[in-house]
C-alpha cells in the first residue's frame, strides 16, 4: 500500500485526494494547505474525512477560530508518505521540492509549474514508462493533459505525423476573482505552450497553434487538426474515442451544445463538485476533410488531470512496469470506462 499525501487543498487537491481515496492500492495519509480556505472549512463541516496538515505555522490562529482539528505540520505529513501530490500555486512547489528532497520522499507537481521542476514531463498514457522510479514529475497542464489523451489514442492506431490547434481557453475557475470581470477576449502568440509541451512529451509528433482567452469559467475547447500517416475514416475516429476509457463522446443532437451542457449533465449524473475526469469529443465536429482529421474536445479543467496524476503515482512508485495496466488500475478504480 502506497502511502499519499496531498500538499495544497484547492481545485485539484481536493480532486487529488477525492481520486486517491478510491484507488484500492493506495492511502491517503492526509492533506495540507496553510490556513482554513473555504475547501479547508468544507472539509471539516464534512466531517474531516481526511488527516489536516499546517503547511505554514502562522495559520494556527486561524484555524483554531474555525476549530478545524490539525494533525501535525507539513513535514510531520512529508516523513509519513512514500510520495507528495503537489497541488500548491505555481512556484510554491519549486520551493516545496527543497522539502521533499530533504527527506528522501519522491513527488509530483502539477502543470502550474515549471517544467524544470521534475525530472520527467509526465502523462500516464504517452509516457509513462519515462516516469518509472524517478523521483519527481511534473504533470502537462489540463488542457495539454486532454489534448495529449486525443492524439495519443490516434498515434496509437494509426501515427500521427503534426497537428495543429485551437484553444478556446476559460479565464479563471469557478469561483475565482483574481482574473477580474472581464467583457473581452485575449490572444496569445503563437506556438502557445500546450503545443510545445505536447512535442516534448511526444516529440516524433510536431505541433503549432493558437489560443484565446475567454471570460467563462467552465471548461476549455480546443479545435484540433491532425495530419494521420494512413488513410482514416470519420466512423473508425469516432470508434477509437467511444472505445477510449478517459475520453466520451457527445453529440449536439443530444443536448451538448457547448462546455456549460456537459458541466450540468456532470451535476446532474450527481458527480462530486460537477467533475467529469473524461474529455468529450463532439461526434458532429469529427470530419476527414483533404486527409487531415478534424474534432473538437471539452476539457473540464477542474478535474481532467486527477487520473493522469494517479498514473504518476504508480509511475514513480513502480507498482506497475506497464503503461497499459498501471492506466487500466487508475481506470478501474475511477470507474472509468465502465
Amino acid at each position: 500500500m502506497v502511502r499519499v499525501g496531498v500538499v495544497g487543498y484547492g481545485v485539484i487537491g481536493q480532486r487529488l485526494a477525492d481520486g486517491v481515496a478510491l484507488q484500492k492500492d493506495m492511502e491517503l495519509i492526509g492533506v495540507s494547505d496553510v490556513g482554513p480556505t473555504l475547501a479547508v472549512q468544507a472539509l471539516k463541516e464534512k466531517g474531516m474525512p481526511y488527516d489536516f496538515y499546517l503547511a505554514l505555522p502562522e495559520g494556527e490562529n486561524e484555524l483554531a477560530r474555525y476549530d478545524v482539528p490539525v494533525s501535525g505540520s507539513l513535514p510531520d505529513l512529508v516523513q509519513k508518505c512514500d510520495i507528495i501530490l503537489d497541488a500548491t500555486s505555481a512556484g510554491v512547489g519549486e520551493q516545496n521540492k527543497k522539502l521533499y528532497a530533504e527527506y528522501g520522499k519522491r513527488a509530483i507537481f502539477q502543470g502550474g509549474e515549471k517544467t524544470s521542476v521534475a525530472d520527467v514531463f509526465f502523462h500516464g498514457y504517452a509516457n509513462y514508462d519515462a516516469g518509472l522510479d524517478r523521483q519527481f514529475l511534473k504533470l502537462t497542464s489540463c488542457n495539454t493533459t486532454g489534448l495529449i489523451r486525443a492524439v495519443d489514442c490516434l498515434h496509437r492506431a494509426m501515427g500521427i505525423e503534426n497537428v495543429i490547434i485551437t484553444i478556446v481557453r476559460r479565464v479563471a475557475d469557478p469561483g475565482d476573482y483574481h482574473r477580474g470581470l472581464t467583457n473581452a477576449l485575449e490572444v496569445e502568440p503563437v506556438p502557445n505552450h500546450q503545443a510545445e509541451d505536447l512535442m516534448l512529451i511526444m516529440p516524433d509528433i510536431k505541433a503549432t497553434g493558437t489560443l484565446v482567452h475567454t471570460p467563462v469559467t467552465h471548461g476549455h475547447v480546443i479545435t484540433v487538426i491532425a495530419k494521420p500517416k494512413r488513410e482514416t475514416t470519420k466512423q473508425e475516429i469516432v470508434d477509437l474515442f467511444r472505445a477510449h476509457p478517459r475520453i466520451k463522446v457527445v453529440r449536439i443532437e443530444d443536448g451538448f451544445l457547448g462546455n456549460a451542457s456537459l458541466f450540468r449533465y456532470a451535476r446532474d449524473l450527481g458527480n462530486p463538485r460537477g467533475d467529469m475526469y473524461e474529455i468529450a469529443v463532439w461526434d458532429e465536429t469529427v470530419t476527414v476533410f483533404e486527409g487531415q482529421i478534424i474534432f473538437v474536445v471539452n476539457i473540464p479543467q477542474e478535474a481532467v488531470v486527477i487520473p493522469e496524476t494517479i498514473d504518476g503515482i504508480r509511475a514513480s512508485m513502480s507498482m506497475q512496469s506497464d503503461g497499459d495496466e498501471a492506466v487500466c488500475l487508475t481506470n478501474r478504480y475511477l470507474k472509468l470506462g465502465g
